[in-house]
């Protein structure tokens, strides 16, 4: 694939779509019309005086986002290369190593100079895979481990993986790691039936010394839309997330919503403020993420990277 492509004129495009976006919903909201779409006015892109940016050193792509790259062409090496000539210090795994061991892994990354700070994985099935799966991550330098994806409509189940998860949060703790679990948005909306949903039993079971959050921003967003919990101010449920938690959220995902569509989007094509959330909340990576990027995984990852270096908040 080439890799002609100019990022930046394609930030002031979607930049320049943002504030159209804003514009046109500002006006419907004059005529009482924009309810349930939020807090539009996103803080995008531009330098604003007093204003902090997202330190370089604290972006991130979750390489969900160029898995077709990754399986197809350009293929691995060529497509992490890319990641790191973008300006990309640091990547969260996904989908294994792609034929190498973590020591030869650590070894290429080194090379091209992005570091592996965060990786998807699942709970492991016995001990000894997560030993292994902790050896993992020490060899590569990683700072956080993540659990990505559980659902099920049973209270119990829930609560089960609660438990494994900290007995695995305190075997990541004592190597000197952090243990996190990472939301979509069916947590906020399946109902066991007595009022009570995924989100309540992990922030109630998952112990808050050993077990962070990583909040996915579209998928907290969307959860509060869907359940109607935040249809009037999705960002301001999506900071009632993060605040009520006893669990810190140390990670966020960041990726875009279309307003019309409720699918994602690249960064700064959307509808979510992420300098709002960003202002209520701090954490120590932002992790760009697209599940499925607008036109090709590395473009939307090289939007991604140039929306979140050029916003302040």
């Amino acid at each position: 694939m080439c890799y002609g492509y100019d990022g930046h004129a394609a930030l002031e495009q979607s930049l320049d779509r943002r504030g159209l976006l804003r514009g046109s919903l500002a006006a419907l909201a004059g005529v009482g019309l924009a309810t349930g779409l939020g807090a539009t006015a996103a803080q995008a892109g531009g330098h604003h005086h007093g204003r902090r940016p997202v330190p370089k050193e604290l972006i991130s792509l979750q390489l969900w986002t160029v898995r077709d790259a990754l399986n197809g062409s350009p293929g691995y090496d060529a497509t992490l290369a890319h990641l790191a000539r973008i300006g990309y210090p640091r990547v969260e795994l996904a989908l294994g190593y792609f034929g190498r061991t973590a020591r030869e892994l650590r070894r290429f990354l080194d090379g091209i100079g992005i570091k592996a700070s965060s990786s998807h994985d699942g709970i492991a099935a016995d001990a000894a895979a997560l030993d292994q799966k902790i050896a993992d991550a020490r060899t590569l330098g990683q700072r956080f481990m993540v659990v990505p994806y559980l659902n099920s409509d049973r209270e119990d189940d829930w609560k089960r993986w609660a438990e494994q998860m900290n007995v695995e949060a305190a075997a990541a703790r004592k190597a000197g790691l952090r243990y996190g679990y990472h939301n979509h948005a069916h947590e906020f909306t399946i109902d066991f039936g007595n009022g009570r949903r995924p989100w309540d039993v992990l922030t109630e079971e998952l112990d808050p010394r050993l077990v962070h959050l990583e909040i996915d921003i579209y998928w907290a967003v969307t959860g509060g839309i869907n359940s109607g919990d935040g249809v009037a101010d999705p960002e301001g449920f999506t900071l009632d997330v993060i605040r009520s938690a006893p669990q810190r959220v140390l990670q966020y995902h960041v990726k875009d919503r279309d307003p019309a569509t409720g699918d994602m989007a690249d960064l700064g094509t959307g509808m979510i403020d992420f300098a709002r959330i960003f202002r209520g909340h701090q954490v120590l990576e932002y992790i760009v993420e697209n599940d499925t990027p607008d036109v090709t995984p590395q473009q939307t990852a090289e939007v991604g990277y140039r929306y979140l270096r050029r916003l302040r908040f």
